[in-house]
């Protein structure tokens, strides 16, 4: 069991909220049963991230900052990208890893 101060607090921004909607939706349009397996995984792993959300390996990509990310890949073929600050952890892009990264949410951040 967890401590209380070993929980992280878990925010999905607006933007990766609307990509899960994205992938739910398309995916609907073929099967209602596996776009509702998949919405369920993905919440599943994000709310796992309250817990030792320093588990999953860095992000590193040529447009964002160095070790600033962290991901892991939820339902086989999705990646959900977030940073740590202090105790919170913000889900920033939810992407598919069939695409290429120009699709990231990211793509535009400025390196600091």
């Amino acid at each position: 069991m967890s401590n209380v101060e070993d929980i992280y607090h878990v925010t999905v921004d607006p933007a990766a909220s609307d990509r899960m909607d994205e992938h739910f939706e398309f995916l609907a349009r073929v099967s209602e049963n596996a776009a509702a397996k998949l919405l369920d995984g993905l919440l599943e792993d994000i709310r796992s991230l309250a817990n030792m959300p320093q588990r999953n390996p860095v992000y590193n990509r040529p447009y964002l900052p160095i070790d600033k990310y962290r991901y892991m890949i939820s339902c086989d073929r999705y990646r959900i990208v977030y940073q740590i600050e202090e105790r919170k952890v913000l889900v920033d892009d939810i992407q598919d890893c069939r695409q290429a990264d120009t699709h990231s949410l990211l793509q535009g951040e400025d390196a600091e």
